[in-house]
């Protein structure tokens, strides 16, 4: 029997061309064009988009009481009001990425926690952007003040609130919730506690 393969993702970069911007500020996110081609294929050159993106994180928060703190926030793109999670751009070169997410659950939910843990890392769409999204567990969890920070654009708008977690876990088997990293968390917490993983009160 053939040995499968490893089960593990590797690092590559094909031969690039060329490469051109569509799109480039002075914001962290940018569009640009590649032409490549296949090892050793000199003569297939083909044409990508790759959206280049710093990385988000996002942040689980639980209760005790089993609850997780929710947004309903606008989207643009999507058109609509979603069910998300406090989330964030990494946009703050050489910072910890949890330190990135205490930082926006505090200014999103104006909570802090006492215990964090990676729930897991993801590639959303690793076809047409290098965006990586961490996605915490936070627990501990007490009110906080986001002191001067202003909400501006959408998060003006955005509604928190709190949800038990089979509840949430119902929406997203149902597809009443589909943001992906807020379904992505929610199935990978409930993966770890059918695996003796992330209870409610965490261990001191």
């Amino acid at each position: 029997m053939t040995q499968p393969p490893e089960l593990r993702d590797r690092p590559d970069q094909w031969p690039v061309v060329s490469s051109r911007d569509i799109h480039r500020d002075d914001w962290v996110v940018a569009l640009r064009e590649d032409t490549l081609h296949r090892p050793g294929h000199p003569e297939e050159t083909f044409g990508r988009l790759v959206l280049e993106h710093p990385g988000a994180v996002m942040v689980l928060a639980l209760d005790e009481d089993d609850r997780v703190c929710c947004l309903r926030q606008y989207r643009h793109a999507a058109g609509g009001w979603f069910i998300e999670l406090p989330a964030g751009i990494r946009d703050s070169a050489g910072e910890d990425p949890v330190d990135t997410a205490r930082r926006e659950l505090l200014e999103e939910a104006e909570f802090e926690a006492d215990h964090w843990d990676l729930l897991l890392e993801s590639l959303p769409t690793a076809g047409i952007t290098n965006e990586r999204h961490l996605l915490y567990l936070a627990r501990g969890l007490r009110p906080a003040d986001r002191g001067e920070f202003e909400m501006r654009h959408e998060e003006a708008e955005l509604e928190v609130f709190w949800v038990p977690f089979a509840d949430l876990l119902d929406a997203v088997l149902d597809g009443r919730v589909q943001e992906g990293p807020l379904v992505i968390a929610v199935l990978a917490l409930d993966a770890g506690r059918r695996r003796g993983r992330w209870t409610t009160t965490p261990s001191a």
